[in-house]
């Protein structure tokens, strides 16, 4: 039941592939009377069964990795090359427990070592906000100046309070019976102040500084998982199947000797491989460049 479920969500993007498994299913349990899934109803949601805690802690972790990747992108780094630390602010204990439930989600889908959360008035992320003159000026008028110096003092928190939506800025001149302004997310342009060694990105609530220091030890790993991805992109070149065995031969470069060897034991757990030799020279095999090194490499199936 739950298989043919599935076949009626992915029918109208996978219309062929949907139907040929439906059919399968059917001919076994012959539960539908109908010749193709196209013909039967949608499924229909269960709201009894449907977690909204769960889905706000999956789009956390979906937009902090997507500002994480979009960092490395920023500054070409590979996710390949491993990082040692991301720091994400929380606006409060409950963001905070909701970060810590899906850390490890955020780590394997950005190459990150740690995910350490601060709290919302940390000193070590400074954001300062900026009026938005284009939506406030058409509601203030004359009162735009005020406004603007008043929103220039506000602290990390009264900006989250701002991002929450409904903020409420009272009027400091009560004898000229003035109303109080409600400051909106859009009215406000957040900067954060840079950090050397980090770079910061902010979607909504969430702000991540990443650690783009790349450590000896993290560029050695770095390397190692570039290795990794060549050869398996060699055996699939040489039309090996998943499971079949090798033995691989490799040239030895200064470059990135001591990170293949550093990480032997799990390059050939990744590659399946039965042994990796280091020579001085070969003879024959194939060119790989490696982060800027250049390796000969002979790959052979393992009889």
């Amino acid at each position: 039941e739950c298989l043919e479920t599935i076949v009626r969500l992915v029918a109208p993007i996978s219309p062929f592939f949907s139907d040929a498994v439906f059919q399968n299913l059917n001919a076994v349990t012959r539960r539908y009377k109908a010749e193709s899934v196209h013909h039967i109803d949608f499924p229909e949601a269960n709201d009894a069964v449907i977690d909204q805690s769960l889905e706000e802690r999956m789009q956390l972790a979906q937009d902090a990795a997507s500002l994480v990747l979009s960092l490395r992108k920023k500054v070409n780094i590979k996710v390949r090359q491993p990082l040692l630390k991301v720091f994400i602010p929380a606006q409060d204990s409950d963001m905070a427990a909701d970060i810590k439930l899906v850390e490890d989600i955020i780590k394997n889908e950005t190459n990150i070592k740690e995910v350490e959360i601060l709290n919302s008035d940390n000193d070590f992320i400074r954001k300062k906000a900026k009026a938005n003159f284009k939506t406030l000026g058409k509601r203030l008028g004359g009162r735009m100046k005020s406004a603007a110096s008043a929103i220039e003092l506000f602290t990390n928190d009264t900006i989250l309070e701002v991002q929450k939506g409904g903020f409420v800025l009272k009027s400091k001149d009560q004898a000229k019976d003035e109303d109080d302004i409600t400051i909106n997310p859009e009215d406000i342009d957040i900067i954060t102040d840079e950090i050397p060694g980090y770079e910061i990105a902010s979607n909504g609530p969430i702000t991540v500084a990443l650690d783009i220091t790349i450590t000896e030890p993290l560029l050695q790993e770095g390397n190692a998982r570039e290795f990794v991805n060549r050869i398996q992109n060699m055996r699939k070149d040489s039309g090996l199947d998943v499971t079949d065995r090798i033995v691989l031969t490799v040239t030895e470069n200064p470059l990135i000797a001591e990170s293949l060897i550093k990480f032997k034991d799990y390059i050939c757990a990744e590659i399946l491989a039965d042994s990796l030799d280091f020579v001085p020279e070969l003879n024959e095999g194939s060119e790989l460049e490696v982060n800027e090194a250049i390796l000969m490499v002979n790959l052979l199936k393992q009889q």
